[in-house]
């Protein structure tokens, strides 16, 4: 199970740390992404991190995202920073194994940026 939380309402320019935490998986074993899908628009890869703490950004949030994870706390983080418009959207937690097909999804969290 993936339970995600932090989501809300935020102006422009203003910051929001999601919150995804992970149980019944060997967490530190997977690699963890951030997925968002805008109103009427198709699901976008954000930002991941492996196993081996690699992160990686979608070109849009690189500079604005911060991926992290706490092994010992079974969580992954997206700390947003300088939000746009352009940012609403449901996020999604996503983890992902590095070794076979095997993804789960958590249920989504609604990010809203308000200009």
């Amino acid at each position: 199970q993936l339970v995600e939380s932090g989501g809300g309402l935020v102006q422009v320019g203003g910051s929001l740390r999601l919150s995804c935490e992970a149980s019944e998986f060997k967490f530190s074993q997977y690699t963890m992404n951030w997925y968002r899908q805008p109103p009427g628009k198709g699901r976008e890869l954000v930002a991941y991190i492996s196993s081996r703490f690699t992160t990686n950004y979608a070109g849009s949030v690189k500079g604005r995202f911060a991926i992290s994870r706490d092994n010992a706390k079974n969580t992954t983080y997206l700390q947003m920073d300088s939000l746009k418009p352009e940012d609403t959207a449901v996020y999604y937690c996503n983890l992902e194994s590095e070794y076979t097909t095997y993804n789960y999804w958590g249920q989504g969290t609604q990010v809203t940026v308000s200009s």
